[in-house]
């Protein structure tokens, strides 16, 4: 058996939404297992404090300012890496988010949806994951090999009451990660890998005041999904890091089109 099975070091990553929570989370644990990773995000302050973070731990990060919804910054984003670092060899989609029109409250229902914020909420989530697949996909195509690891959520397969945008997108990433998984291998070869992850609930700083009070203690929505929960605790950032360092590693070689629940178990009680 291989000894390096692990082993990521010198590889180049490129993550979308890598200044948020759980982006951020990943692209910490990357950059310490020695990978040299491109944090991309929209807004220049919060990708440089990123960057700057890693760097003071002793990692190798470059800054990347981009909106995922625009292919020619993303365009631009891939020459620096490629100029820099000559090379990408792993891409995680970690940019996304809802909005309050794409979600149902206590007292709505469905004909309450604002369809502006739901196509929005879709186009973040859906067109978020594919544009940038896109765009730094292709030199992995080029060089035959590479991992793409999606973010997912419990969400696409449990639909959530009151989510409606942001679970149908996620149900979308799961059905295009599977189809690209098949698309590359049949097209590009063995080596290139495409996988999703669906996170469990962790608190962020959109969905903080749903889950908690301002007290920090459970909301009646939060103690819910706590009794959902097997393990009985939301997850936290860095529980991410594992999953996405197997999937980007040569331990997962023969893995492709899977979508990996990371989320206490809620996944599997029926609440029974």
């Amino acid at each position: 058996m291989q000894k390096d099975l692990f082993q990521i070091k010198d590889k180049v990553a490129v993550i979308t939404g890598g200044a948020g929570v759980l982006g951020g989370a990943i692209a910490s644990g990357l950059a310490a297992a020695g990978v040299k990773v491109g944090i991309l995000g929209r807004t220049a302050g919060k990708v440089d404090a990123k960057v700057a973070e890693i760097q003071s731990q002793g990692g190798t990060a470059m800054p990347l300012v981009a909106d995922v919804l625009q292919q020619d910054q993303l365009e631009s984003a891939r020459e620096q890496v490629l100029s820099k670092w000559g090379q990408i060899d792993f891409l995680l989609n970690v940019a996304g988010g809802n909005r309050a029109g794409a979600t149902i409250g206590p007292d709505q229902n469905f004909f309450d949806l604002s369809i502006t914020d739901f196509d929005a909420v879709v186009a973040l989530n859906l067109k978020g994951t594919v544009l940038p697949t896109y765009v730094f996909g292709q030199p992995m195509a080029e060089q035959g090999s590479g991992s793409i690891i999606n973010i997912s959520s419990l969400t696409a397969q449990q639909p959530f009451t009151r989510v409606v945008g942001y679970a149908a997108a996620k149900a979308a990433i799961d059905n295009f990660t599977k189809w690209l998984a098949v698309e590359m291998a049949a097209k590009f070869g063995a080596h290139i890998r495409v996988n999703a992850i669906a996170p469990g609930v962790f608190i962020g700083e959109q969905n903080r005041r749903l889950l908690l009070d301002e007290s920090e203690q459970l909301t009646p929505r939060g103690n819910t999904i706590i009794e959902h929960t097997p393990m009985r605790r939301f997850g936290e950032p860095d529980e991410l890091v594992g999953t996405s360092i197997w999937l980007c590693s040569a331990a997962s070689a023969f893995i492709t089109g899977i979508v990996v629940p990371v989320d206490g178990g809620f996944s599997a009680f029926s609440g029974v």
